[in-house]
């Protein structure tokens, strides 16, 4: 499970440490939070095909098909207040819960219990840049940049240094069919950060294009992070949370275990990781 910390990323690509700012008021503000996943479940086993009848037929039009209803809890009762000038990590390991408790901030997915309160609409870093593969990547920043809420005068004159950033070159007056899975994301990452928004939320937003391009969008998200009120990091690379954060929300399997110092809690963490993957090891070995 060692994929649960990303140990390789190259330090040459991280900003200084991030300086802890003077709190402001809070933004964000999780009320015994509970987002629950309705599942449908399989078909009931059976050894012979039963014919429905016509009425039974009629009967159940519009209903599942798919069996009994399974709930699985995905974030459970995690409270906390999270202030403006704060950067905070959400750290756990694959399907902890941590990017569905960033959406549910978000306003992304709705609470099944509790409440999440902010100052501002925060903005997940990538979502809003919906992208429309016939149109040219002109005018796809265009649409991404009115989607953002920017002005028509205020996208204009964007439109090139999101293409410049982006590298698209003479891919700009292109279809977005043409262009590659690489350029794509680097399009999407340039409209996403066009503006700066007062709670920023970033999940894995730095796995985009080669290093070269990682290390432009990792100083590109420091500036947004300096000019931000709130900012919410998701990601398994630890040097990177310790970078870009001054507080860390560990949550592991639905439920928040540590809240803190972000070097304390990732120390905690990478325990947690390391006792999991030996106790994993010794077990195969067996």
């Amino acid at each position: 499970m060692t994929e649960d910390i990303d140990f390789e990323i190259d330090p040459s690509i991280l900003p200084k440490k991030v300086k802890r700012k003077p709190l402001g008021p809070p933004s964000v503000i999780a009320d015994d939070l509970y987002i629950t996943y309705r599942v449908f479940g399989g078909r009931r086993g059976g050894t012979a095909k039963q014919r429905k009848s016509l009425w039974d037929k009629a009967i159940s039009l519009g209903r599942p098909s798919t069996g009994p209803i399974t709930h699985v809890p995905a974030v459970k009762g995690v409270s906390f207040v999270a202030h403006h000038g704060e950067s905070v990590a959400i750290l756990g390991t694959n399907g902890s819960g941590k990017s569905t408790l960033l959406r549910a901030i978000a306003g992304l997915l709705p609470p099944t219990e509790g409440r999440v309160y902010t100052s501002a609409e925060p903005e997940l870093l990538g979502v809003n840049a919906a992208m429309l593969p016939r149109l040219t990547g002109e005018r796809n920043i265009m649409i991404g940049g009115l989607a953002l809420g920017l002005s028509s005068k205020e996208v204009r004159e964007s439109v090139e240094h999101v293409a410049d950033f982006a590298e698209l070159g003479d891919f700009l007056y292109l279809p977005m069919t043409s262009y590659s899975s690489g350029m794509a994301s680097r399009l999407r990452f340039a409209i996403s950060t066009i503006r700066s928004p007062e709670i920023l939320m970033i999940d894995e937003a730095l796995a985009t294009g080669d290093a070269s391009f990682r290390k432009k969008s990792m100083a590109r998200i420091e500036e947004i992070r300096e000019s931000a009120g709130t900012v919410f990091f998701v990601s398994h690379s630890l040097a990177s949370v310790r970078a870009m954060c001054t507080r860390a929300l560990w949550i592991e399997k639905g439920v928040l275990v540590a809240d803190g110092d972000v070097d304390e809690v990732a120390d905690a963490y990478q325990e947690f990781v390391d006792r999991r993957t030996n106790a994993s090891s010794g077990a195969n070995l067996k």
